[in-house]
């Protein structure tokens, strides 16, 4: 059974070489990519100023996180809900290496990037030149993002899970579960070459008096007229 973590963080700023921190995790639990209902969340005390533009994009204030527990103390916690399970994070690069900053100071183990799977990298293979931030993609699959008002690290992780289930073609995952992937596929084709098969009567919309004046109008041409051809008469041989 696959069991991967839906995982999206906030921070203090842009650079965790710089000094800034993680002061929010959002986690989702999925199954075979199946969310599960299990989810994980938390603030955390940084022990440093937000900066203001990082504050601008997700409103969580110093004083809001200054009775916040501090990382150290949530990282069993942490640890234990993402244990064995497969990290898919949107921009993984920059989470991973917020997280494993901190988890360094703790002396925890460290997560592997190239075990994650970056839906940032996804979509932009499967969308070349196109917009592919979280707002966008939620855009081009029909996702409601309407809550999301301010960049909260719960929220778009649950929202990330939806965005992911169509990068990966969930919602296209058979009709018939019945059927293995390769049947699915041979099933759709057949039926794809089935209706292209079936003839197309095109319908006449000329009235009789129409097709009267056009009749007449050949008939002024003379015997050789080409019309004849489009209305699938022989043109009569030349004496």
């Amino acid at each position: 059974m696959l069991r991967e973590i839906v995982l999206d963080t906030e921070t203090t700023g842009t650079s965790h070489a710089s000094g800034d921190r993680v002061i929010e995790i959002g986690c989702v639990e999925m199954l075979n990519h199946i969310p599960t209902g299990k989810s994980y969340h938390v603030y955390i005390n940084p022990e440093c100023p937000v900066s203001p533009g990082a504050f601008a994009v997700h409103g969580l204030s110093d004083e809001f996180l200054a009775d916040k527990p501090v990382f150290a103390t949530i990282a069993d916690e942490f640890m234990d809900f993402v244990a064995d399970a497969r990290l898919v994070i949107h921009n993984a690069a920059f989470d991973i290496g917020f997280l494993n900053a901190e988890l360094a100071r703790t002396g925890h183990p460290q997560f592997n990037l190239a075990d994650a799977v970056d839906t940032l990298s996804m979509a932009r293979r499967k969308h070349p030149g196109a917009a592919n931030n979280l707002d966008a993609l939620c855009s081009r699959y029909g996702i409601d993002n309407s809550r999301r008002t301010k960049h909260g690290a719960l929220l778009d992780a649950e929202i990330l899970a939806e965005v992911y289930i169509e990068l990966i073609g969930g919602r296209q995952v058979g009709f018939d579960l019945s059927l293995q992937p390769t049947a699915r596929r041979s099933a759709a084709a057949a039926e794809r070459a089935a209706r292209d098969a079936r003839p197309r009567t095109l319908i006449s919309r000329l009235t009789d008096a129409e097709r009267a004046a056009h009749e007449a109008f050949i008939q002024s041409i003379g015997p050789s007229a080409i019309w004849r051809e489009y209305l699938g008469e022989t043109k009569p041989e030349a004496s």
